[in-house]
């Protein structure tokens, strides 16, 4: 899925701009693309490798944020007859256009994902293919891997197929309109759907103790032509369309496992000391959790509207770290498959627009469906993934984290002294003076220091801005 992007205008642009230039030098975000790559580009866009099968007569349709033009999913949904459902769900096809060896595929691997700042974006691959000929807009016919998942009447996996396909996605919607039109019953039958099954795959999460942490997201929006940080909650139909979007990599994990060799999205089950200073967040917070409940339970009764259940939630994220790639050949299967948030084995394979390792795992899945034999190139790279993917993730985690400080750094710089309305989100272990405040007005999240002995985790506090250098992109606050 998507990291949120974050927009900027022009007003107070200049400083901002040339400290976002500084941040892409420090972080050695790679540049303009190279000739040769834009010409393998150019040259590939023109003339893919046209698969055999054609389904353009499928109407599907893609559902991202409004200004989107990296499209790397679309869907059809549909009743099957006697019963359960049908997930079309096709992929773009990124490997249809990138020469394995060449110029444009080395270029991938140096870049690892896209980073998005607030001034621009910095692609995986050239914009004349990611927001051009291997995007799934509408109207467009372009090659595609499809996903054809077979449902039961609860949502359960009964069949899986993937194939290569031309394809072509006749709407381009957005999650807003989804939700409206679901909710006013003026959706058309595969729109509506997206409830149906997003329900039905919500169910088999809780049965099988998965975890969909709903906590809001913090971004940059534009607001009477200036821009300001803000709290995106997440719609009923953005947690529908990501349950599509595991139900796929969960079943290219199980076809993964079903051939002997894959690369899995993994992270092992928290240590028990971290869900012990869990449970002792959960009773400084004063929200009853018996031990008999177990943790995914206890997180799906939360409201994250009430301040101590959204601290909550933003401590349970902590559970969520350790996620790394697990590659495995030759039929020996590693003893770690699963993913713990998922509770289930799970792949990425939906986003090869934007992220390197998901054309390596829609080559697996195509060949593993197929009953045929792994390209050579792409059992030649499994073995660097893992270490390519972390060291990608950790720069785009850095962007995106340091951006989101710099442009709070900027815009508070003139309030310094000021006293705002907070909320007490996280609180040092071995240093309860020290921890995070959330802001409501402005939407921001940043340090607390000093002034008192104890931080009250959960709580309401009144807060001094105490400083706010976009220099440094710091913002910290104190008490007031």
């Amino acid at each position: 899925m998507p990291r949120r992007h974050l927009r900027v205008t022009a007003a107070a642009e200049a400083p901002l701009r040339a400290a976002l230039r500084d941040l892409r030098t420090k972080l050695d975000v790679p540049g303009e693309f190279p000739a040769d790559v834009l010409a393998e580009a150019a040259r590939a866009a023109a003339a893919p490798r046209v698969p055999e099968h054609d389904a353009t007569d499928l109407p599907l349709f893609t559902v991202d944020p409004p200004t989107s033009v990296d499209l790397d999913q679309a869907m059809h949904l549909a009743r099957r007859d006697g019963g359960g459902f049908r997930v079309s769900y096709a992929i773009a096809d990124v490997a249809a256009y990138v020469t394995p060896g060449g110029p444009l595929d080395a270029e991938a691997h140096r870049r690892v994902t896209t980073l998005y700042f607030p001034d621009e974006k910095v692609p995986l691959h050239p914009t004349v293919l990611s927001e051009g000929a291997a995007s799934l807009l509408p109207g467009q016919t372009c090659p595609a891997v499809l996903w054809t998942v077979d449902l039961d009447a609860d949502g359960r996996t009964e069949r899986t197929d993937v194939r290569r396909a031309l394809v072509r996605s006749r709407a381009k919607l957005d999650y807003a309109g989804v939700q409206r039109a679901i909710d006013d019953g003026t959706a058309e039958e595969p729109v509506a759907l997206l409830r149906d099954i997003g329900l039905l795959r919500e169910q088999r999460e809780v049965d099988r103790g998965g975890i969909s942490l709903d906590v809001p997201e913090q971004e940059i929006v534009e607001r009477d032509g200036a821009y300001e940080p803000a709290f995106r909650a997440p719609l009923p139909a953005d947690g529908w369309n990501a349950q599509i979007s595991l139900l796929t990599g969960m079943a290219a994990a199980e076809l993964m496992i079903a051939s002997g060799t894959g690369i899995l999205r993994t992270l092992p089950t928290a240590p028990d000391g971290a869900v012990g200073r869990l449970r002792r967040t959960a009773d400084a917070l004063h929200i009853d959790w018996p031990h008999h409940m177990p943790y995914a339970r206890l997180v799906r009764s939360l409201d994250p509207r009430l301040p101590r259940h959204a601290a909550f939630l933003q401590e349970c994220t902590t559970l969520l770290r350790g996620a790394g790639y697990t590659v495995f050949s030759g039929g020996a299967v590693p003893g770690l498959t699963t993913h713990a948030a998922v509770a289930a084995p799970y792949a990425h394979c939906t986003a090869p627009l934007r992220r390197l390792v998901d054309r390596y795992a829609s080559e697996l899945c195509v060949a593993a469906c197929a009953g045929a034999g792994v390209p050579q190139w792409v059992l030649a790279a499994l073995d660097d993934l893992p270490r390519e993917m972390a060291e990608g993730t950790r720069r785009a985690n850095t962007v995106e984290r340091e951006c989101v400080d710099l442009v709070e750094a900027a815009l508070l710089e003139a309030r310094v002294g000021e006293i705002f309305d907070a909320v007490v989100v996280d609180v040092k272990d071995g240093e309860p003076a020290v921890g995070t405040v959330q802001l409501t007005d402005p939407a921001i999240v940043a340090r607390i220091e000093g002034g008192v002995s104890r931080l009250p985790l959960g709580e309401r506090l009144r807060v001094r801005l105490t400083q706010a250098d976009p220099g440094t992109a710091r913002v910290q606050f104190a008490p007031a």
